[in-house]
């Protein structure tokens, strides 16, 4: 089935996600989509998977109009969507999960559909226990799960996103026979990536999105240089080294490995010292956010060891990093950060220190007052939190770090701010340096990370892939790095 995406708007309020996005989808081929954090691949796929709507433009499958509201809809016409966590139910078994959606009848054809799935299986060397429970499959053995059900549906365009990430070698090796094999037998492949190694070994054609519009095209053979271009612009003028000598050892961390995201941490080797600004580059869920709060105590790691000036911080708990001058600011503000029902004043109270049993809520009130003016926060001491802007939310966050942290650990810190609030943010967060404080932050924007950084520790995969001064590198080698392309 040809899908041709024509002029695709997705608006958010004022954000564009999609802003006039045209590409066209051939039958037979695997077509790679690429670009950075929120150049808007994931939102475009939502939208071609029925999952999101469009704000406006046209879908055509083989040439005709195809408007549909719904995954179901989408799956009637022959398009279906593997996602970064396959859609299944973890207590059910593999055949009930393969059965899904294909009738009503489920009870009268259990044989029916254990033969077909088994028969699906074997077509492409997927090895499968129909009476195993969900819950107790690898990630690998759940896509494979996925896409035998989404075949069963009728599915002739499949998009994939971000499929390797979490499997194993092994497992990509079928994945990839698999998906080939779709192609050869006349389906539609979408592959939404940011690995160059797997597009260039999959991908008949790539298009690249940047700031929700192609910035270019390029069919197989693939170079690098130009992809790289496409997807995060031209180079910036690299900043001057700065002639700050760091101090003492602040944080080290010595094969340090963990799970959770999408990647989990390993084998991580890092030593921050005082006064350093560090900025974690890599693709969202790429082990920034593992290492982050490993770092901070949020989440313990399973081997490895962790010394904070010297101490022994292996296995201690969030609350023993905070008396220790470690401060953590999550990207979430209002999952992680603040709580949703409260006021300015109530956070407030909620960080008094003192072992006191009634609150003085006097006290809390003054001390917003005095940190709305002094962080410029638009809006009042009774406030909900959730009703102020983004930028207000994380000037308020910035408001609760403390006066003098050892350590500070921020991740996307100015995320969804405009740039003026982003400068105000490296403004306030600059008086902490040079108070020797150590500033560690994860960031989508290369940009942001060249300029305001030290030093470069790039993510991939899980694993520090690479550690540079910000002034000897720039954004087409931080891009070949955070891609899997590492230069020896």
């Amino acid at each position: 089935m040809q899908i041709t995406l024509k002029n695709i708007h997705k608006h958010y309020g004022p954000v564009k996600a999609n802003n006039g996005v045209t590409l066209t989808v051939e039958p037979g081929t695997i077509h790679g989509i690429l670009g950075e954090n929120g150049a808007g691949k994931s939102t475009l796929m939502k939208i071609l998977a029925g999952y999101s709507q469009k704000t406006d433009g046209m879908i055509l499958a083989d040439g005709s109009p195809a408007d549909y509201h719904t995954p179901a809809q989408a799956s009637e016409l022959g398009i279906g969507m593997l996602y970064q966590d396959p859609l299944d139910f973890p207590l059910l078994s593999v055949l009930d999960n393969f059965m899904l959606g294909q009738t009503c009848c489920l009870a009268d054809q259990r044989n029916t559909f254990r033969q077909n799935m088994a028969k699906l299986a074997e077509h492409f060397n997927f090895v499968t226990d129909p009476d195993a429970p969900v819950k107790r499959l690898t990630v690998g053995e759940r896509q494979q799960l996925e896409i035998l059900r989404l075949l069963a549906l009728g599915i002739r365009v499949l998009i994939l996103d971000e499929p390797t990430t979490g499997i194993s070698s092994m497992q990509k090796e079928i994945l990839f026979r698999a998906l080939k094999q779709l192609a050869s037998e006349g389906k539609s492949v979408i592959l939404v990536s940011h690995k160059l190694e797997d597009v260039d070994a999959l991908c008949d054609k790539v298009s690249v999105l940047r700031q929700g519009k192609i910035s270019g095209e390029m069919v197989k053979p693939f170079d690098i240089n130009p992809l790289l271009e496409m997807m995060f612009g031209k180079p910036p003028v690299s900043p001057t080294c700065s002639d700050m000598t760091p101090g003492e050892d602040v944080l080290v961390m010595k094969q340090v490995s963990a799970s959770g995201g999408r990647t989990g941490l390993k084998n991580c080797n890092i030593v921050i010292r005082q006064g350093e600004v560090i900025g974690l580059a890599g693709l969202e869920g790429s082990g920034q956010d593992v290492f982050l709060r490993i770092a901070s105590g949020v989440k313990l790691p399973s081997c490895g060891e962790i010394r904070l000036q010297g101490m022994r911080m292996t296995g201690k708990r969030h609350h023993t990093f905070r008396h220790a001058r470690v401060t953590f600011l999550p990207s979430s503000r209002l999952e992680e950060g603040l709580i949703p029902g409260l006021s300015i004043s109530e956070h407030f109270a909620l960080l008094d220190n003192r072992k006191a049993f009634f609150v003085k809520w006097k006290d809390a009130f003054q001390r917003a007052k005095e940190r709305i003016e002094t962080f410029r926060i638009t809006g009042k001491p009774e406030s909900p939190v959730e009703s102020l802007s983004g930028g207000n939310q994380q000037r308020l966050l910035l408001s609760f770090l403390s006066e003098d942290p050892v350590l500070l650990l921020l991740e996307n810190p100015t995320r969804g701010l405009d740039l003026e609030s982003a400068h105000w943010v490296w403004e306030h967060l600059q008086k902490y340096c040079e108070r020797s404080t150590s500033i560690v932050f994860s960031s989508s924007e290369l940009d942001e990370i060249l300029m305001v950084a030290d030093r470069v520790p790039v993510f991939f995969d899980g694993a520090i892939v690479k550690d540079v001064k910000a002034c000897e590198t720039d954004v087409h080698e931080l891009g070949r790095a955070i891609a899997g392309k590492v230069d020896v």
